[in-house]
């Protein structure tokens, strides 16, 4: 009987797409149909938002594999060998991962490389505990439409031994690195990039296409991990917008300018506004390289930034709002409610706080319209999702609160909007 059990897990095992899933965490699904489980996360979704509204659908991936265009991978020790991939689920622990299915193919496969040259190097991994080693981390982007790559070494120190042959092996064994990048992070943190950058070989940054414009995309800057899935979430944005050529539009959390740029053919002005420093400078650039002259950039706080748009009475047609997965906040939604722009377009990557947010923008009388979810984060629990709303007329909108009589009334008939 024994036997018989061990048999079946042996088999099991085999039929699993990725061993190490339920160590590393990344991939809840990756082991599962992916037409079901798109399924489950709109079903969850829309569980979440049900009280405003309802996503009229999901917008999958032909290939969901291999299209993480940023991979990051953390450097350690197991049984005195290096090992290099991603911390085990809530722990610190590094579990070693090669070929991982959602990671470029490109960037698995730099990483093994450098791994292997760890060696032959007598690199030694940063160690959390005691504080000595030298690598902490590598970090790749790709540019999937340019084909361009960057490689960021993350270390412990300024001085790297043998730097210049390092880049020329590496180089050799991948040609297609178009730069090297050394980020010194010193620091006791769980931060992966710290504050001081050395551009080692080729321009320190990469570019790529999106929506038919060119990006800059520097070690620190935001771009989303998936390209093919983010030209389908801008493009519904921006057709949600409904933008007629005369509107100003505010691009709010605006990363690298990516959604105000591609929008900018439709409107009068963009007013683009990012914390983000290393963003903020290559949207600029952005605007220059794509020759986009009626976009405004500024380097601030989007809450702070919109605040004092409302207090200066600016007028503002439209909204388009991307915030971090902790979302947006209650001041910023309140200035939005002052400013009275008639259309709020919200894209989130995080259905949890989007439903927190619109219960606020409900407040300051904005209405859910309607929604769609994009599936950009493949085999894991993570959607996109992007909703419509807009501005109640006070003038023909009036809640009217029914006082309750003899009538057997529903809770829902007890309330009436005119």
């Amino acid at each position: 009987m024994a036997e018989g059990n061990n048999k079946r897990n042996i088999k099991a095992s085999k039929e699993l797409k990725c061993a190490v899933a339920k160590k590393c965490g990344g991939c809840d699904y990756i082991n599962s149909s992916y037409n079901k489980h798109v399924k489950e996360k709109l079903a969850i979704a829309n569980s979440l938002i049900k009280k405003y509204g309802k996503f009229d659908g999901i917008v999958s991936m032909s290939n969901p594999y291999h299209y993480r265009n940023k991979v990051s991978a953390v450097f350690g020790f197991e049984n005195k060998k290096i090992i290099a991939g991603t911390y085990e689920k809530n722990t610190h622990r590094v579990v070693d991962t090669k070929n991982c299915l959602i990671e470029d193919k490109k960037a698995s496969a730099i990483i093994q490389t450098i791994k292997k040259m760890c060696i032959s190097f007598k690199i030694k991994a940063y160690d959390e505990d005691s504080g000595f080693g030298f690598l902490r981390h590598v970090l790749i982007r790709v540019g999937k439409k340019s084909g361009q790559i960057m490689v960021v070494l993350v270390t412990s120190n300024v001085i790297f031994q043998n730097k210049n042959a390092f880049i020329k092996v590496l180089r050799g064994e991948h040609p297609e690195i178009t730069t090297i990048v050394q980020n010194i992070n010193n620091k006791n943190t769980s931060m992966v990039l710290g504050d001081r950058e050395i551009v080692m070989y080729g321009k320190g940054y990469i570019t790529d296409e999106l929506c038919g414009l060119t990006f800059k995309i520097s070690p620190k800057s935001f771009y989303q991990v998936n390209r093919d899935q983010t030209e389908k979430l801008y493009s519904q944005a921006i057709e949600y917008a409904g933008l007629q050529g005369d509107e100003v539009l505010l691009d709010a959390y605006s990363g690298i300018g990516t959604i105000g740029l591609i929008a900018s053919k439709c409107v009068k002005e963009v007013i683009s506004v990012e914390l983000n420093k290393d963003s903020h400078k290559d949207a600029i650039t952005n605007a220059k390289i794509n020759n986009i002259k009626n976009v405004k950039f500024y380097n601030a706080d989007a809450t702070a930034f919109i605040n004092d748009l409302a207090a200066a009475g600016e007028k503002i047609d439209v909204v388009i709002l991307d915030p971090p997965r902790t979302g947006s906040t209650d001041e910023f939604i309140a200035a939005v409610g002052r400013l009275k722009p008639k259309k709020v377009v919200y894209v989130s990557c995080n259905p949890e706080t989007l439903a927190r947010d619109l219960e606020v923008f409900k407040k300051h009388r904005y209405r859910f319209e309607k929604g769609m979810v994009v599936d950009c984060f493949c085999h894991t629990r993570h959607v996109e999702g992007v909703v419509l709303l807009s501005k109640l007329d006070s003038k023909n909108h009036i809640s009217v609160e029914l006082p309750m009589n003899d009538m057997d009334l529903t809770s829902a008939e007890s309330k009436a909007t005119y």
